[in-house]
């Protein structure tokens, strides 16, 4: 039997849970290894080990054990996987509907991407400093981006770059889905008919609860910043949950 691939980050992360469900949908075995966003200590993205590793970091970060291939950033880890097993269905294989894709991946980290800056971080990261202006910002950025699919991509197709699921929807839909009523209820969404019936055909994928489980754990941050005890526990309790599923993967 191989060794698992080795991903290395936290369930709150947008980045990490986007590449978990994605590995958790098309049924790859992993073992996920708990590594803290800007700490230097041991288990931490700035550490000399895990720097010597991914030097831009951040999470995710993937190893192979059995080739010591190392990659980091979640759109370049899930092209790498479509790449490696053949998931032309998430990433497809001829290259117009590819260019579709890509299209989208390139747009997204200065546009739906920004709901983290502009509405998560703020919030559950302090530690960032991020200035006023900054979140104004990508409030702004987020909103045109949201505009843009409401009215072109998911006016015209079912999902983001046409009429079955790809990368490009399993990245938006994580930035996007954080801020809804039902997890951190930061945005509502109700005024945006097409991106509603794409959030709830999202939502239906399998392993959607699994891997949102950490937000659904925290609760609703739009009144009160929970405590950190909270989003420790909610990422812990979430951590074991996952690496329980990916074990019984095959």
């Amino acid at each position: 039997m191989s060794a698992k691939l080795k991903i290395f980050g936290v369930p709150m992360s947008q980045a990490v849970r986007t590449v978990l469900w994605v590995m958790l949908y098309k049924n790859l075995p992993f073992e996920l290894i708990i590594t803290a966003p800007g700490s230097p200590k041991e288990n931490g993205t700035r550490h000399p080990s895990y720097l010597e590793k991914y030097p831009n970091g951040t999470i995710p970060g993937i190893e192979d054990p059995e080739t010591g291939y190392l990659l980091s950033e979640s759109i370049a880890i899930m092209c790498y996987l479509c790449n490696k097993h053949k998931w032309d269905d998430l990433y497809p294989e001829d290259p117009e509907l590819r260019g579709k894709v890509d299209h989208y991946l390139h747009y997204h980290h200065r546009s739906i991407k920004e709901a983290s800056t502009g509405y998560f971080a703020p919030i559950l990261r302090p530690d960032l400093g991020l200035s006023k202006d900054l979140v104004n910002m990508s409030q702004r950025m987020f909103g045109s981006a949201l505009k843009a699919l409401e009215t072109q991509w998911l006016r015209k197709n079912k999902f983001i770059a046409g009429d079955n699921v790809t990368i490009a929807d399993f990245s938006a839909y994580v930035e996007i889905a954080q801020l809804n009523t039902q997890f951190t209820n930061l945005y509502d969404y109700s005024d945006f008919e097409n991106l509603s019936r794409w959030l709830e055909d999202m939502s239906k994928l399998p392993y959607h609860d699994d891997v949102h489980m950490v937000l659904t754990k925290m609760g609703d941050i739009s009144e009160t910043v929970p405590e950190m005890e909270i989003i420790m526990k909610a990422n812990l309790e979430t951590f074991s949950h996952l690496n329980e599923i990916a074990s019984n993967l095959s």
